[in-house]
């Protein structure tokens, strides 16, 4: 008889954790559209419902009716609801929003523009939070882990063409930064302005707020009820802000370094300082066991 064995299957912990990133905001994509679409549908209802009342008795307005009026145009800009257009307009809750949506709070962008109006929508989006952050942050910094190795691979691909090392890492991370940028602040804005109808300034603008996680919310792709979306522009909004945020991360952190380094070659006595620093604790710990 045959017999059958089972291969063990190697699976690197990058690949791990990008698969258990992706299944995280899939199923928290599926949740919040569970629990928040049909709320979502009721509260559209409900304001049409009111424009027509409108529409229909105030045919001379007085300042208490407009104020009135107001109050529901905010109630419903407060549970997502556009005030513009009628019923048929894009649901903030499909699956594409949805996911969009689970991105921002894993990446704590925030932008204020739509949040759970449900009870279990809300107490979902705490947990879903509590556990999706540190997921989130492990992700970014696994991924940052691997763009090192290939800046890595880069430089010493460099380094028969260019003998000097610090020319070589100079232009290694010139060339990163350069490609980093074109794939995720200049080619991004440029999608986002024609699809938007924003001018390239608004787009990077955009891409800067979103990815620095401030997430004002003034502008937000996806949100134009004048326009026609492809189901899968939100999420893949999503994705860019998933990878860009692990590039800009490692470039920031790059940054800093190189400041750092500008710092102690102008003011030595910096450096000196700091070994002195990290001498210190030694020399306590030594005398506390004397």
């Amino acid at each position: 008889m045959a017999r059958f064995q089972l291969v063990p299957v190697r699976l690197s912990w990058t690949a791990l954790l990008a698969v258990a990133h992706l299944t995280y905001l899939l199923v928290g994509a599926i949740i919040f559209q569970i629990l928040e679409r049909e709320a979502e549908s009721n509260n559209r209802n409900h304001f049409q419902l009111e424009k027509l009342h409108f529409l229909t008795n105030y045919t001379c307005l007085d300042g208490e009716a407009l104020e009135q009026f107001v109050q529901v145009i905010l109630d419903a800009w407060e549970k997502g609801v556009n005030p513009s257009g009628n019923s048929t307009n894009p649901s903030n809750w499909d699956f594409s929003s949805s996911f969009f949506f689970a991105g921002t709070v894993v990446t704590t962008i925030g932008y204020g523009n739509l949040s759970p109006s449900t009870v279990s929508g809300q107490v979902f989006c705490v947990f879903y939070a509590l556990c999706g952050i540190p997921l989130n942050l492990a992700f970014l910094k696994q991924l940052g882990k691997c763009l090192t190795v290939h800046l890595g691979r880069l430089e010493r691909g460099m380094v028969s063409v260019v003998p000097h090392k610090q020319a070589v890492e100079a232009m290694a991370v010139g060339l990163f930064f350069i490609t980093g940028s074109l794939l995720f602040l200049v080619i991004p804005p440029l999608l986002f302005s024609y699809v938007e109808g924003w001018t390239f300034g608004e787009g990077f603008y955009f891409a800067f707020i979103t990815l620095s996680t401030i997430g004002f919310g003034d502008y937000v792709v996806g949100t134009d009820p004048g326009k026609e979306y492809i189901s899968l522009y939100r999420s893949l909004a999503g994705i860019w802000i998933i990878f860009a945020l692990a590039w800009l991360a490692l470039i920031l952190n790059m940054g800093a370094r190189i400041m750092e380094h500008v710092v102690f070659l102008t003011h030595p006595g910096f450096k000196k300082q700091e070994e002195e620093e990290e001498v210190s604790p030694s020399k306590l710990e030594d005398t506390s066991k004397i």
